[in-house]
């Protein structure tokens, strides 16, 4: 059993490997149900155990919690690919060409006063 956890945005995941029968439970739901039957979401968890040619190989357990469900999906696949890398060093290289590895950092602009956005100004008006 492995544990590491990823972030993007304001989405937390922390995910469990266990060797298994490739079945993916997502705070005690299927990866289909738990991702709104999402294709781009769903196949992003997977892309790293497809990667790696693991797909059935090992029972992954993630608990998720803040952001969206493509930032709980980014962050998921990010902490995949962290055990994945800790399990054998060896695919170390394949994630990381991949960009499996990279945390996305980016995150929403703040809002500033006098503006109703981040960078939204209200209209000018001269007269």
């Amino acid at each position: 059993m492995l544990s590491k956890i990823g972030r993007r945005k304001t989405a937390i995941a922390n995910v469990l490997i266990y060797e298994g029968n490739g079945e993916i439970v997502i705070n005690d739901l299927d990866l289909e149900t738990y991702m709104q039957y999402n294709p781009f979401c769903i196949h992003l968890i997977n892309k790293p155990f497809s990667i790696l040619g693991l797909e059935g190989k090992y029972r992954t357990i993630i608990k998720v919690s803040g952001g969206g469900l493509v930032g709980q999906a980014e962050a998921s696949l990010l902490a995949v690919a962290r055990v994945l890398e800790k399990l054998n060093p060896s695919y170390r290289l394949i994630l990381k060409n991949k960009g499996y590895l990279t945390q996305n950092a980016r995150e929403k602009e703040r809002r500033k006063y006098g503006l109703k956005k981040a960078r939204k100004a209200p209209q000018f008006s001269k007269r």
